[in-house]
Order: structure tokens, then C-alpha cells, then sequence
């Protein structure tokens, strides 16, 4: 059997050897970006912020919200249940009220008081 093998490994390598006569590429730290200037013109991007809490909260009408506060306090989002499609709230800056399509959502992660699409504004308790 090894001898079978011998025969196709050698034309395979003969035939790899004849592909290596272009020119490498080099790659170096000092070598100028292809792509700077296109870099250069595009504008400072924001990072999105960093979730710092979430919390599950129990409504008056006995409903669940599960609330994920992040940082900078502009930006929440809001499930019915843990499996639940999450809502982004936003808001204007920190301390407003957290808004959107229906929501609005206004506390912390102690208490909040939340009115969703369909719902009148009601107090929930983490």
C-alpha cells in the first residue's frame, strides 16, 4: 500500500512546486494602510453602551416586565416575559423619561412606573 501512495504524493508536490514563482507579499508594520484615507473620512463611531442591570419587576395588574438598564441612563429595554422580544426605550438625556411606539418608562431598578401600547401607566415593584 505505501508504495501506491508514493507515486501521486511526488506529482503533487512537483505540481505545487511549479506555483510558487510569484512574488510574495510582504507584510510589514511600517507599510503605509491601502485604506487609510477612506478611515480617515469616516466619522467618530459611538459604541453602544454597556447593560448594567436587569431586572424583573412585578406590575400592579400582576403582569412581569423584565427591564435591562444600561449605561449612561438613555437607553433600556423592556420584555413582557424573559422569552419575550425586548422594546428599546430611549431617552433625550439622563433622567427624562424612557420613551417609544407606545412605552413610556419612567424609574430605576428599584421601582419603575411603565405604560405599554394598550396598558394605562402603572407602578411595578422589582
Amino acid at each position: 500500500m505505501k508504495t501506491l501512495l508514493l507515486p501521486p504524493a511526488a506529482l503533487l508536490l512537483v505540481t505545487l512546486a511549479a506555483c510558487g514563482e510569484s512574488k510574495p507579499i510582504v507584510v510589514s508594520s511600517t507599510a503605509a494602510d491601502p485604506n487609510a484615507a477612506e478611515l480617515a473620512k469616516r466619522g467618530k463611531v459611538e459604541l453602544p453602551p454597556m447593560m448594567t442591570k436587569e431586572v424583573t419587576f412585578r406590575c400592579k395588574d400582576q403582569s412581569l416586565a423584565v427591564v435591562s438598564f444600561f449605561q449612561g441612563d438613555k437607553q433600556v429595554l423592556v420584555k413582557a416575559d424573559k422569552a419575550g422580544s425586548p422594546t428599546k426605550l430611549v431617552a433625550e438625556k439622563a433622567g427624562d423619561p424612557y420613551k417609544a411606539d407606545g412605552y413610556e418608562l419612567t424609574g430605576s431598578t428599584g421601582g419603575i412606573t411603565l405604560a405599554s401600547p394598550g396598558k394605562p401607566s402603572q407602578a411595578c415593584k422589582a
